[in-house]
């Protein structure tokens, strides 16, 4: 790193890769400096548009860029394992989109060659990094509504999506779950962390991917969590949490919330609102502000994101797929 700026490389040229590049642009301290695809024409296009140095046509090029701080893999999940591997093997820092993987053997996998190579990885679970959530969490974790006894969440896109859309496409590790499930999975882990029990049902397309699922976690303290997430069907995106004294409501985007409304007896709700401050809701900064400041620190990890939380996230998706039929062909 520069003493002034984090020099980021971006692997993948898709819409996710732009909004998160459209972000670090806003970012005075960050500075995208390269860019792959899997063609150059792609790299270069996409270099054009942001004004970016260096446009490589190969994944192995970009890794190889000793210039390079931190790479932000933005491919679909099937090539998650492939493209971070790469990056970690060749010394890089690296942010991965979720989901993190396409099953838990992978992740445990990239995690373990992570700390051989001693480099940074995170997930890019931008709702952990949002300041509404994080201060979510701060009230539930301190006891405003005392223990918690449920949690709803659900994450729902009307589509339709065709067969070969990578939402539908098993080989690309389309279906909901992986793509939209991970977030009311994710929020339900940040309250209350791996369930000690999950019961699932799905309906699945002629290709085999999950077009909803409807999932059922229970821990051990005896709270539930009611999930579910949809490429069939918008839902209201919203989320709350009840425990013994009273509840919180996000009553919608719960992954990236406006406001949330805590609930408590006997007082009158209390609103709490995004700060003008923080950006707009659907801002991915956030994330990347934490992984520079965790590079500057020399944190090998995030504590927003801890690398055990998302391989225990990657355990629970790959115990509701067991219980749903879904399988990767990658798998076998």
């Amino acid at each position: 790193m520069t003493e002034e700026n984090v020099r980021w490389g971006i692997l993948a040229t898709g819409g996710i890769a732009a909004a998160f590049t459209a972000a670090l642009v806003d970012l005075p301290d960050a500075e995208v400096v390269a860019v792959a695809s899997r063609t150059e024409e792609s790299a270069k296009t996409f270099a054009e548009r942001f004004g970016i140095e260096r446009a490589y046509g190969d994944w192995a090029a970009l890794a190889a860029d000793g210039d390079i701080d931190v790479v932000y893999v933005a491919t679909p999940h099937s090539a998650h394992r492939a493209a971070a591997g790469l990056c970690l093997e060749a010394g890089r820092n690296v942010l991965v989109e979720k989901a993190f993987t396409l099953n838990s053997r992978e992740a445990t996998e990239l995690v373990a060659l992570a700390a051989d190579r001693g480099s940074f990885l995170m997930e890019a679970m931008w709702m952990y990094c949002n300041p509404l959530v994080r201060r979510l969490k701060a009230l539930v974790d301190d006891g405003a509504i005392g223990e918690v006894r449920t949690i709803q969440a659900d994450f729902g896109l009307a589509g339709p999506f065709p067969p070969s859309h990578r939402l539908r496409d098993p080989a690309q590790g389309g279906g909901a779950l992986l793509d939209l499930g991970v977030y009311p999975v994710s929020f339900a882990h940040l309250l209350l962390g791996e369930p000690a029990d999950i019961k699932a049902s799905a309906v699945l397309s002629a290709e085999g991917a999950d077009l909803q699922t409807a999932a059922l976690f229970s821990w051990d303290s005896g709270a539930l969590a009611a999930l579910h997430c949809s490429i069939v069907g918008g839902t209201g995106t919203s989320a709350s949490v009840t425990g013994a004294l009273g509840r919180i409501d996000i009553p919608d985007g719960f992954f990236h919330p406006e406001r949330f409304v805590l609930h408590r007896d006997g007082r009158d709700p209390e609103e709490f609102v995004l700060d003008p401050a923080d950006g707009p809701r659907n801002t991915l900064r956030h994330e990347a502000a934490e992984v520079m400041r965790a590079l500057r620190a020399g944190e090998t990890e995030s504590p927003l994101v801890p690398l055990a939380g998302t391989l225990a996230v990657m355990r629970t998706l790959d115990a509701v797929r067991e219980r749903i039929g879904v399988r990767y062909p990658q798998e076998g």
